[in-house]
Parts: C-alpha cells; sequence; structure tokens
C-alpha cells in the first residue's frame, strides 16, 4: 500500500514538471498577414510582403452586426474593439523600416497589435473614447519605453544615448533628468 501511494505521489509530481517546462516559442516575424497567392512562407504560412501590409490588414468594422465573429488572429495579438468615441491606433514595425501603421477606429472597430511590437492608441474627438482590449496571455506586462530608456536605474549613459538619439550629450542628460 505504501509502495503505490509513492508511486502515485510521484507521477502526480513529474506530471506538473511537465506543465513548468511548456512555453510559446517567441516569433521569427513582427506579423504574418495571409496572402494564398505569396510563395513566401514562414512557419508553412504564406504572408503578405510586409512592405505592402497596410492598416486593413490589421482591422475588422463587423462586430456591430449579428453573425459569427472567429478569432482570425490566434493569440500572439492584443486586440482593441471601440466601444463608444473614435481612437486613433497605430503600430510600429521593427528594425530596420520602423514603419508606422495607423487607423482611426470609430465605435464597433477592432484593430489588433501583434505581439511585441510598439504600438499606441489615444482619443482623437472631444469627449470619451471607450474601448475593451483582449491581452495575449494571463500576464502580458507593460514597458513604456521612454520610461525604460530614461529612467532606467542605473541610467543609460548619456553619450549613448546621444549616439541612439542623434542629438547633443547636453539634449540626452536634459532628457534624462526628467524621468
Amino acid at each position: 500500500m505504501g509502495k503505490q501511494f509513492l508511486l502515485l505521489n510521484l507521477v502526480a509530481i513529474l506530471s506538473f514538471c511537465c506543465v513548468v517546462l511548456a512555453f510559446e516559442p517567441s516569433p521569427m516575424h513582427d506579423f504574418c498577414v495571409t496572402d494564398a497567392s505569396s510563395t513566401a512562407k514562414v512557419n508553412g504560412l504564406a504572408c503578405k510582403d510586409p512592405e505592402s501590409v497596410g492598416a486593413e490588414d490589421f482591422f475588422f468594422s463587423g462586430l456591430y452586426l449579428s453573425g459569427n465573429t472567429s478569432n482570425t488572429f490566434g493569440s500572439k495579438v492584443t486586440a482593441v474593439n471601440v466601444l463608444e468615441g473614435s481612437l486613433q491606433v497605430g503600430i510600429v514595425t521593427s528594425n530596420p523600416e520602423n514603419h508606422l501603421i495607423s487607423k482611426v477606429l470609430e465605435k464597433g472597430d477592432v484593430f489588433v497589435f501583434p505581439i511585441g511590437l510598439v504600438h499606441y492608441q489615444r482619443n482623437v474627438v472631444y469627449g470619451n473614447a471607450v474601448a475593451i482590449a483582449a491581452l495575449s496571455s494571463q500576464n502580458p506586462g507593460v514597458i513604456n519605453i521612454d520610461n525604460a530608456v530614461l529612467g532606467s536605474e542605473p541610467g543609460i549613459e548619456t553619450d549613448i544615448l546621444s549616439k541612439d538619439f542623434q542629438v547633443d550629450e547636453s539634449v540626452s542628460s536634459l532628457i534624462q533628468s526628467k524621468f
């Protein structure tokens, strides 16, 4: 009886270890907008050329209609659904292009932000804007770029910031002092 109890506990402990080792790998690209006619494939999917991707590829305006609105984006995105007002939203692709993709959303519109990309949203009309954001994990975290770069402890040296921002060291020092 004691050996069976010990074996059962051992199996239970080992099964928890498997869960702890599970993770989702980082994406290979900023995003992959499906294009059936494309010959370029990422993880087996035909992707649109990133240079030809626009705001419409991340946008949907049909939530006000009745029917099935299935999630075609998967779990690697954050989605925002505008309930009231108007929001300007945007994403910036990674280096070397740093291309801004933006759109003004109205009530009922949805926009998705691919995981890991710099993005923003702002109210563009007088009055309130209400939106629901669906995050991509249980603990997505937030990184404010300005605080991370300019307010780090210890601070990033001003000569490094000056080279990155292409400004004089006195300007870097002044900006860094605000954080």
